[in-house]
């Protein structure tokens, strides 16, 4: 079987998959009543009780996008890269966020560092609406690579029952829209260093070629927050499914939401690929298929409506600053997925 470039990078997203699989009967054996789905969503849902509401909730961490934050000397990014993309997590599934929990662990503490982190998490924070209530700073020497360190999120937010988002109403003939991301956001670094730094061998502050920055500007671009041109969308229409286009691409992401005998299909000429992602497939002769899955090639979150729900739905995300785009529609299939190039 032919080696992907993301495992030759260090990152086996099969591996990771079979894995989630192999723990669901554990995850399961300690439900207790409030639980209300399995682990694989984008969060996980718990009864609030007595109040017709769900806590939804999601941990995520940044990656090794780290590494590129430590190498430019730049860390206030990466706190408002943990927030915005746990806050999407619980997003796709209607839920708004009520607090946020950090955690830092590193070799040595540098307080300037931490000052910048932190200061990143409360500017994501005051902007998702939500409390940064504390969280965990660990200085672990040996287990860490000596000026680096790990930045890891929970959040916690909130949705009525009644306005939950799980897919499970999505069918054939619905409409997707994609929302356009700020780069790579957090997800496929591994792959993204390899390609730029060892193969193509450009420095951080080295102009990204095809681009208007540099390297560290574009790797740096803060994963976006969806909030509030989808607060806005809930507002106006029924949503019947969103995904949140992270680690797994757009393959892995839109299955998780996906009902039986449905397939998403994606017509990837429907939107132009940002420079970063043209540049690491071309220098790092990245096929299509693994660029898709690896990285969200400039659409970070897609959104699936009814045909009669698409007009209106474009006008109220544009309303709110968006240029969205109709990326594909659902059709049945045995297939969750499948992308047209």
């Amino acid at each position: 079987m032919k080696t992907s470039a993301y495992s030759k990078a260090g990152v086996d997203i099969d591996a990771k998959m079979k894995g989630i699989a192999s723990i669901k009967a554990l995850v399961r054996s300690t439900a207790t009543r409030g639980v209300q789905n399995e682990i694989g969503a984008f969060g996980g849902f718990f009864a609030s009780p007595g109040n017709g509401q769900s806590l939804v909730a999601s941990t995520d961490g940044v990656g090794t996008k780290i590494k590129i934050a430590c190498m430019a000397g730049r860390h206030d990014t990466v706190g408002q890269d943990i927030v915005n993309h746990c806050t999407d997590d619980i997003l796709v599934h209607g839920a708004v966020p009520l607090f946020f929990m950090d955690y830092v662990g590193s070799s040595k503490f540098r307080p300037e560092v931490f000052k910048q982190i932190i200061t990143g998490i409360c500017i994501a924070c005051r902007q998702n609406g939500c409390a940064l209530l504390g969280g965990e700073t660990a200085e672990m020497p040996g287990l860490y690579p000596e000026y680096e360190y790990d930045l890891v999120g929970t959040i916690v937010g909130v949705v009525d029952k009644k306005n939950m988002i799980t897919g499970a109403g999505i069918r054939s003939g619905d409409v997707i829209i994609g929302l356009h991301s700020s780069g790579l956001h957090t997800n496929g670094y591994s792959l993204a260093r390899k390609v730029i730094f060892e193969t193509a061998g450009l420095h951080h502050d080295d102009r990204l070629p095809g681009a208007r920055c540099s390297v560290a500007d574009a790797l740096l671009a803060v994963h976006r927050s969806y909030l509030k041109p989808v607060q806005l969308l809930m507002k106006r229409i029924t949503i019947k499914g969103m995904a949140h286009i992270t680690g797994g691409g757009f393959a892995d992401n839109i299955a998780r939401i996906l009902p039986g005998k449905t397939c998403a299909v994606i017509d990837t000429a429907a939107w132009k690929v940002p420079p970063v992602f043209a540049f690491i497939k071309e220098a790092g002769k990245v096929e299509n298929e693994e660029m898709y899955r690896v990285f969200n090639m400039g659409i970070g979150l897609t959104i699936f409506v009814s045909p009669s729900d698409v007009t209106r739905a474009m006008k109220c995300l544009a309303t709110a600053g968006e240029k969205p785009v109709i990326v594909g529609k659902v059709e049945t299939g045995k297939t969750p997925v499948r992308l047209t190039f």
